[in-house]
């Protein structure tokens, strides 16, 4: 505990640290129960994502397996697609934390091959895959998001607790320091007033004494 002058002034000062420290503590506790009901909610989320896109990727590799078994290895094909380069990236804010907002452009489907020596079999390839492109961005938004929120949680715990173990402690003792530091002095100031008081009185007393005489 950090050495403080006893005073009446430094009393009331380390009781105004004392209520801004437990509002800190209890905003810290409000915002790191926010951010793991939030948390949560997305891990729930992207659990179910990630069932869509394990039964995505097998009915995918279904199709390819059957474009593969009437067209041949379609890897060429496969070169025709370009790039996929719509990603359009935003934030949202959760109690401070900025969360990353992924989306894919909104685009039709296009026809990169040829009619003439294809088969349906490939656009339902292509097709499937693009749904498996589609949960991917959506599933990377939601992780990234759960990385970032229990970091923000993590250090959001390390100050409360600081808060809470530290900090308020240490001004709670300060103050009883120097209530009872003040209270002892005023319990020496009233001795002492007592006791003026009643040499006072006993000289008055004598006072009153001799000129009766």
């Amino acid at each position: 505990m950090a050495q403080v002058f006893p005073t009446k002034s430094n009393l009331m000062a380390q009781k105004k640290s004392l209520a801004l420290a437990s509002q800190g503590y209890d905003l810290m506790d409000r915002k790191r129960n926010i951010l793991v009901r939030e948390m949560m909610q997305l891990i729930d989320r992207a659990a179910t994502i990630q069932d869509e896109i394990t039964t995505a990727y097998s009915r995918a590799y279904k199709a390819l397996q059957r474009a593969n078994i009437t067209l041949g290895v379609v890897a060429e094909y496969a070169k025709t697609v370009p790039i996929e380069e719509g990603l359009d990236l935003d934030y949202r804010s959760v109690m401070g934390v900025e969360l990353p907002i992924v989306k894919l452009k909104d685009s039709t489907p296009g026809l990169y091959y040829g009619l003439d020596s294809t088969n349906s079999q490939l656009d339902d390839v292509y097709l499937r895959f693009c749904e498996v492109k589609r949960l991917t961005v959506e599933l990377a938004e939601v992780e990234s998001s759960v990385y970032r929120l229990a970091g923000a949680i993590q250090k959001t715990q390390k100050r409360a607790n600081a808060l809470s173990n530290i900090m308020i402690p240490q001004f709670g003792s300060t103050i009883k320091y120097i209530a009872e530091v003040l209270d002892e002095k005023e319990r020496e100031d009233f001795s002492r007033l007592k006791v003026i008081k009643s040499q006072k009185d006993k000289q008055e007393a004598q006072a009153l004494a001799q000129e009766g005489l």
